[in-house]
């Protein structure tokens, strides 16, 4: 472990997630299961279970890495509701590239790293990483009704 950040047990954060979920979903009313990163995964792993009405997943991390075997496409795949990933064109944890096809929309912030940051180098700021990632999901979230 040696400093290196460790996320809890996935089975921890969905129980969490469970934990929380009624706090959100009031009665009537639409809730978009979403997360970034490892809430991302907790967001697909749950959501049909819980009656989501769609996914927003930022960042999901398809595989460590490095490690392109370790795939975890198959949580993405089955969320079982509509679902928006947005994700970062250079992310060490999957690049848009290598997201197998799916049921899912997929959007790219071009250059983005797994935080969305941008190398200055890009001609793209952290204010146009953020419009992208933004519009991207008020377009998507239009589209659910």
């Amino acid at each position: 472990v040696a400093g290196k950040k460790m996320a809890p047990a996935p089975k921890t954060l969905d129980t969490g997630w469970r934990g929380v979920w009624p706090a959100l979903a009031a009665p009537g009313l639409p809730v978009v299961s979403s997360g970034r990163s490892a809430g991302a995964r907790v967001a697909c792993r749950t959501a049909a279970e819980l009656g989501a009405l769609a996914v927003l997943a930022l960042s999901f991390p398809l595989h460590p890495p490095g490690r392109p075997e370790k795939s975890r496409a198959d949580e993405l795949l089955s969320t079982g509701v509509p679902t928006l990933v947005v994700q970062g064109g250079n992310d060490p944890f999957g690049r848009p590239e290598e997201f197998p096809a799916g049921p899912y929309e997929l959007r790219e912030v071009p250059h983005g790293d797994h935080g969305f940051a941008v190398p200055k180098k890009s001609g793209l700021d952290e204010a146009g990483a953020m419009g992208v990632l933004t519009g991207a999901v008020a377009k998507w979230l239009a589209a659910l009704g």
